[in-house]
């Protein structure tokens, strides 16, 4: 496993580390305490194939990822590389939580997915010069220390005319009704304590965040929950779960 230095933990929220460091039965069982990552994977691919889509030099099929290089900050067990990987695209899965890594690792091999699990951090992988086609953190921004700080090094490992994409929450009155007290409390589709409202971030707060690194928003989704299904899908409502897409100047 790779050690850290202090600077290299510097945004990461500690407790946030402990509470997703767990083996592969609690990442890959679809019933249990990540069944909510396994709900939203499907409205989380559509929205990277349509991004890669439409600023990656695509050809062909709309969900064919052949050809990019993408990294997964805060892969956590590998839930969302693996569909990547799937659908052609080289995938990095990185995380700071070494039981998650290794849970990520065993069930792709058992998977047979070739996929690169490094535990680390998105600091160290910036300072060691890494660059991506597409640089994913989802369902990170919402739990590092320092938000701003985490985005910078984020940016870093985006490669010119690159993608980064992050999916977080809103921080609306309607995010704290929905994603903390319907999730959590009445759902329950997320263990209680999972979110701090405070720590929640606009979308217009993450593209002036960007803007100073060279990038500009590409596509924007909203995710909601037909409550009959508990199914996620994207649509045209940001006021609780987004994607965001930010496109790297030349």
């Amino acid at each position: 496993m790779n050690q850290f230095t202090q600077a290299d933990v510097s945004t990461i929220d500690k407790a946030t580390i402990a509470r997703f460091d767990v083996p592969m039965a609690d990442w890959w069982d679809s019933t249990g305490p990540a069944r909510w990552l396994h709900k939203y994977n499907p409205a989380r691919v559509s929205f990277i194939c349509r991004a890669a889509g439409q600023t990656q030099r695509r050809t062909g099929q709309a969900d064919d990822l052949r050809g990019l290089r993408i990294v997964d900050i805060g892969c956590g067990g590998g839930v969302l590389c693996e569909p990547l990987a799937m659908l052609g695209a080289t995938v990095v899965g990185v995380d700071p939580a070494p039981l998650a890594i290794e849970a990520a690792r065993l069930h792709a091999l058992a998977s047979d997915l070739d996929i690169d699990y490094r535990c680390t951090t998105a600091e160290a992988m910036a300072a060691a010069g890494e660059r991506f086609d597409v640089v994913l953190a989802m369902e990170v921004i919402e739990h590092v220390a320092d938000c701003d700080a985490f985005l910078r090094r984020c940016a870093e490992l985006v490669r010119p005319r690159g993608l980064l994409i992050l999916s977080t929450i809103n921080r609306t009155a309607k995010s704290f009704a929905y994603a903390i007290v319907m999730a959590e409390y009445v759902l329950r589709v997320l263990p209680k304590g999972t979110h701090d409202w405070r720590k929640f971030r606009r979308p217009v707060e993450l593209e002036r965040a960007l803007a100073p690194s060279g990038f500009r928003v590409v596509d924007v989704s909203g995710v909601t929950m037909r409550l009959s299904t508990r199914e996620l899908r994207l649509s045209k409502d940001v006021g609780v779960n987004f994607l965001m897409a930010l496109q790297r100047a030349e």
